[in-house]
């Protein structure tokens, strides 16, 4: 769970603005590179996920994890609204308070055993959607010029 902990705080609040509390990580820092930078937090988004159910998430735990990561990867992926929005959403962040809801609260329980399959499923079709959405995001920015 450690090892979590640190890649989402790498990930979502690492640094901070000088003189605020607006924290803010690597994540919407390579989302400045299009297409690549989206791909990239979404792997490990999912690799974060992937991890979680591992550890034991419930099936409606990985279902509301899964609409963060898809909330981020579809509106994170819209040209300027994508970069603002990725400083501010912080999908990985909200999973793990989710993961300690469902630890320390007891919220959101279930069995976690069958959760992996479920996780894959739902982000190989999130992966699938996002990358048609950004082929068709491509195909109109090329008929531009």
């Amino acid at each position: 769970m450690t090892i979590i902990k640190r890649l989402v705080y790498l990930l979502d609040e690492q640094f901070r603005l000088p003189g605020t509390n607006f924290r803010f990580g690597l994540d919407p820092l390579m989302n400045l590179f299009p297409v690549v930078g989206d791909m990239t937090g979404f792997v490990i988004s999912a690799g974060l996920l992937l991890a979680m159910a591992r550890k034991g998430a419930s099936n409606k735990l990985v279902v509301l994890m899964s609409i963060n990561i898809f909330i981020d990867a579809i509106i994170g992926g819209i040209p300027l609204i994508g970069q603002v929005f990725d400083f501010f959403f912080k999908a990985n962040s909200r999973n793990l308070r989710l993961l300690k809801e469902h630890y320390v609260e007891g919220k959101h329980s279930g069995s976690g055993k069958n959760t992996i399959i479920l996780a894959i499923v739902i982000l190989a079709v999130l992966l699938a959607l996002m990358i048609f959405l950004l082929i068709k995001l491509g195909d109109w920015l090329i008929s531009l010029f």
